[in-house]
């Protein structure tokens, strides 16, 4: 299986504590022979969309949530989650992290791989949250 992770990076490719439709691009990695690999760099061309009307915005969540569905990504990686999270987890798992360095967050999660693809594999939509610190942290999405 090659699971499709997107990192919700700045334009310097650093976690930021912004949402991750705010995100100014993403980073899209491939999980080949359980090592991830970067495949992809994406500009965030939504990351404004309907902001003046709605912070959060449902046209901004679904816009994003098509684009990285076309890119086949199934998992996505940030330090924060907005309201829109109630979308994001009936397509993609959602991974909460610390870290600001994508190397360092590529660490931790071969350490956690397992699980993620558990979460993948064995459900269809409703994925559970993951947070990332110095362990991992598996919790479900109040709608």
């Amino acid at each position: 299986m090659n699971l499709r992770f997107a990192f919700a990076v700045n334009n310097d490719n650093q976690f930021v504590k912004k949402h991750f439709g705010d995100a100014d691009k993403y980073i899209i990695y491939e999980l080949r022979d359980e090592r991830l690999e970067q495949i992809s760099e994406e500009i965030n061309q939504f990351k404004s969309l309907d902001e003046k009307h709605t912070h959060g915005s449902v046209k901004k969540g679904k816009a994003i949530i098509n684009f990285l569905k076309k890119k086949e990504v199934n998992v996505l990686v940030s330090r924060r989650f907005g309201k829109n999270i109630k979308l994001i987890n009936e397509h993609f798992v959602p991974v909460k992290i610390s870290l600001k360095h994508p190397d360092d967050v590529i660490l931790i999660l071969n350490k956690h791989l397992h699980w993620i693809v558990d979460e993948w594999e064995n459900n269809k939509s409703d994925y559970k949250l993951f947070t990332i610190e110095s362990g991992i942290l598996k919790s479900s999405i109040e709608k």
